[in-house]
């Protein structure tokens, strides 16, 4: 997923958890209503600034809105800092 996607689904889901509509989230963050329908939309990347503004309007830090989804069954520990995983063996059952 691209970071402008990752911004995109961010943004709708913490302004829609806000109970916000996107007039009303660029009114408080001083930006064109038609700028956040289309930073959802991906047409747009944000500027810092905006990032910052708009988080601030949504109550959570600008790198929240850049944060990529954890996949289902997965950590945000990377594979390469996992400690390995090492296999028992069963003992042979006698017959």
């Amino acid at each position: 997923m691209e970071i402008r996607e990752v911004f995109a689904l961010n943004l709708r889901n913490y302004r829609r958890a806000r109970g916000l509509s996107q007039e009303e989230l660029a009114h408080r963050a001083d930006v064109d209503r038609t700028y956040v329908s289309s930073l959802e939309r991906c047409v747009y990347a944000a500027g810092i600034d905006v990032v910052d503004r708009l988080a601030q309007e949504l109550g959570v830090e600008a790198a929240d809105l850049l944060r990529r989804p954890v996949a289902a069954g997965r950590s945000r520990v990377s594979d390469a800092r996992r400690s390995p995983v090492r296999k028992t063996s069963t003992p042979n059952k006698k017959k």
